[in-house]
């Protein structure tokens, strides 16, 4: 596949992941938050995150900068790149989804904020941080740049690291017995494995 082409659709993907967000946005504004931890190492990974998926990509589109790291691809690649964005975007839209009100981009809890583990959520506990996993990778077999294709990873792994024990520790915090039974049952990022 011409990499022009690549890179057009991982552009229209990223529009459609931040497309996916802005409603749910105007709801998480009109919650009420019980249960505030963000600080500001959460906002620098959130900072990090997005160059790593959108800045570094950006980067690689409109100059030559990066182009001394590129690498060549099999076509197959570029197809499951596209398969793998496609879901990466399903899976983003259908956990936000499924959380409703409960969705929060930062670690809040909000006021009648309940536990969901219906949907994606009966088999994940993470769905979206799987999302974020899946588009990752989409982006390293759309971008085939070892600095472009590769930065996402990077953030991801930051972010992961980070912030998903905390996360887990404040739903333990807020939800007791239930949440941890909810642990016991399902998987981080992929169900059915280990």
């Amino acid at each position: 596949m011409n990499p022009s082409i690549s890179k057009i659709i991982f552009i229209l993907g990223i529009i459609f992941w931040l497309l996916i967000r802005i409603p749910y946005q105007q709801i998480q504004k009109q919650n009420t938050i019980v249960d505030d931890r963000k600080t500001v190492q959460g906002k620098v990974v959130r900072l990090v995150v997005l160059i790593g998926i959108l800045f570094v990509p950006l980067i690689y589109f409109v100059t030559p900068w990066l182009n001394k790291a590129n690498y060549g691809l099999p076509i197959w690649a570029n197809g499951l790149g596209i398969a793998t964005f496609a879901l990466s975007l399903w899976l983003f839209w259908r956990s936000h989804h499924d959380l409703g009100r409960n969705w929060s981009s930062t670690l809040q809890i909000r006021e009648g904020h309940t536990l969901t583990t219906n949907g994606v959520y009966q088999n994940i506990r993470h769905p979206m941080y799987a999302s974020v996993l899946l588009l990752c990778i989409a982006q390293a077999l759309l971008l085939p740049n070892w600095i472009a294709g590769l930065s996402g990873f990077i953030g991801f792994s930051i972010a992961y690291a980070t912030r998903v024990d905390q996360e887990e520790q404040m739903l333990l915090n807020n939800f007791g017995d239930q949440y941890e039974a909810y642990r016991q049952r399902t998987k981080r990022l992929v169900p059915y494995l280990f």
